[in-house]
């Protein structure tokens, strides 16, 4: 499963609005890094990112160690709304 389709994954696991979820690859300008984009529905924005961010950091610590194992560097995810 690559990075992206596990980051939808566990976004959808969360949501309520799970049609609302969009996950999108970028690169960046930093060396060995990808950035992914996650766009959720307003009223979604709290159960993804949990008090104090914990569960968004949850999420971007199991992204991040599945990029590790593939030997795909460094990842940047970015969740917001719309």
């Amino acid at each position: 499963m690559d990075l992206v389709q596990l980051t939808e994954y566990i976004v959808k696991s969360i949501v309520v609005n799970k049609e609302s979820v969009s996950v999108k690859e970028f690169e960046t300008d930093e060396e060995n890094t990808t950035l992914i984009q996650v766009l959720v529905d307003s009223e979604d924005i709290g159960r993804v990112l949990g008090k104090q961010r914990r569960m968004a950091n949850s999420i971007r610590t199991l992204v991040q160690a599945s990029s590790s194992l593939q030997n795909k560097g460094r990842v940047r995810i970015e969740v917001d709304n719309f």
